[in-house]
């Protein structure tokens, strides 16, 4: 029987195979958190939909990266990946 190791993210226990993966989506994880607060701090939002936000704008920071940086059109070409289990 091999054994495999594993690694499982503190913030929302999902097991990653390879530690790079889960040390990448618990920084994705907490930039997520960070948003959330800052937009909570600056527009009257829902717990909800300030965590809903906060995910999608952690997890698509490449893309707004490269709008911010003078290709807003970027944001209009990008379609809406399939939400993970």
């Amino acid at each position: 029987m091999a054994v495999i190791p594993m690694w499982q993210c503190d913030r929302d226990g999902s097991m990653f195979a390879d530690k790079k993966a889960a040390e990448e989506h618990d920084r994705m994880l907490e930039l997520a958190e960070c948003l959330t607060g800052f937009l909570q701090n600056h527009l009257t939002l829902e717990d909800d939909a300030a965590e809903g936000i906060g995910l999608l704008l952690a997890r698509n920071k490449e893309l707004l990266a490269k709008a911010l940086k003078g290709k807003p059109d970027v944001l209009l070409e990008s379609q809406p990946e399939a939400e993970e289990a």
